[in-house]
């Protein structure tokens, strides 16, 4: 069932989900959440899709945001709020509102969100693109227990990730960390089965991939030893290697589906490994509303060794001085000198080696 108004307030909107309800034998409220998802026009049919699946695990009340630019500078200063509200089979396990803002009111769109949404439930947030820089200060974060963005849709991932580490509130996540779940897990389960000690990692996916970088980084985190980045055609991550006291790890995935499992001594293993839609990501995210501390004790970890200061360029060395005959001229009282100014070799070992930097960002 789909209701629409047109020039509308938030307290009408609530009326017709009433009436929605009752219309289709439904009084009572079984929802679990509100999903506010912040969006534009172009990637709200997406983003409202996989919500909707999502909603068969959490029934929950889906309110969806889209400020529409105007065109003239007369209708920026006119206000009017458009709704279009579905319920039944048309919102999946759940309710949907559509929110259209138009003119002032677009910058006040908690203002409008607040009285629609769910009396004492969660309130989670979701920016399938253009996610603000810090999530837990932009007003509709702030009604949110859990902010939801997705690093792969900017335009320069490792530069969207400095900005999120910086940033960082409890309750912040990214869909491109839930995408490397069955990885972290796969990849756990295998060290389980070996008593070893991991010497070297090497990560290898598509460039401009956050995914691959949240994975170097959760691995160099957890480990403590140097991880290697380097870069495949894809699609996403390709493989991971570990270098292993007790011989090679490695999980390989060159066709985005059927992953194998490869430990020294044992038998290749295949393992489903393929890449996940929106709707199952979006769907793991809801199971869980706490904040999540392995995800942010990489991201701070990795941004930490992005951001490290390059080591000073040794200084190249002057043209030897040259006698008439063209023979070097050396100082004798200036050796002693030079000797005792001239470092050691033997540097002092670091805590935890920083990751390999790339030419560019992925």
């Amino acid at each position: 069932m789909k209701i629409d108004l047109t020039d509308t307030t938030a307290g009408k909107v609530n009326k017709a989900l009433v009436q929605g309800r009752r219309a289709i034998g439904t009084p009572a409220v079984g929802m679990v959440l509100t999903l506010v998802i912040v969006t534009d026009e172009e990637n709200a049919y997406d983003a409202l899709k996989a919500a909707e699946e999502a909603s068969h695990e959490h029934p929950s009340r889906t309110l969806v945001v889209i400020k529409r630019v105007s065109r003239s500078p007369r209708d920026r200063t006119a206000s009017r709020l458009d709704a279009e509200v579905r319920v039944g089979a048309d919102a999946g396990s759940g309710e949907t509102v559509i929110l259209r803002l138009h003119g002032e009111v677009a910058d006040h769109a908690d203002s409008v969100v607040l009285p629609l949404l769910l009396p004492d439930a969660p309130v989670v947030v979701w920016w399938p693109v253009n996610a603000p820089l810090d999530p837990a200060k932009d007003p509709l974060g702030a009604l949110a227990q859990r902010r939801v963005t997705d690093t792969y849709s900017s335009e320069q991932p490792v530069r969207e990730l400095s900005a999120r580490a910086d940033a960082y509130t409890p309750g912040d996540t990214d869909l491109s960390w839930t995408r490397i779940t069955p990885w972290r897990s796969m990849l756990a389960a295998a060290l389980d089965q070996v008593v070893c000690e991991v010497k070297a990692v090497e990560v290898e996916g598509e460039e401009f991939n956050p995914s691959c970088e949240l994975l170097a980084m959760w691995l160099a985190d957890r480990l403590d030893v140097p991880v290697k980045r380097s870069l495949s055609a894809g699609p996403g991550l390709t493989a991971v290697r570990l270098a292993t006291s007790e011989g090679a790890i490695a999980l390989d995935r060159a066709d985005g589906s059927l992953a194998t499992l490869s430990i020294d001594g044992q038998p290749d293993r295949a393992v489903a490994l393929k890449r996940r839609d929106t709707a199952e990501l979006i769907a793991e995210e809801l199971r869980r509303l706490d904040p999540d501390d392995t995800y942010a004790s990489a991201l701070r970890f990795g941004v930490e060794r992005l951001n490290a200061p390059a080591t000073e360029p040794v200084p190249e060395a002057s043209a030897p001085e040259v006698s008439p005959k063209g023979e070097p001229v050396t100082h004798p009282a200036a050796a002693p000198e030079a000797a005792a100014e001239a470092p050691t070799t033997e540097a002092a070992p670091q805590e935890r080696p920083p990751l390999k930097k790339r030419a560019k960002a992925t």
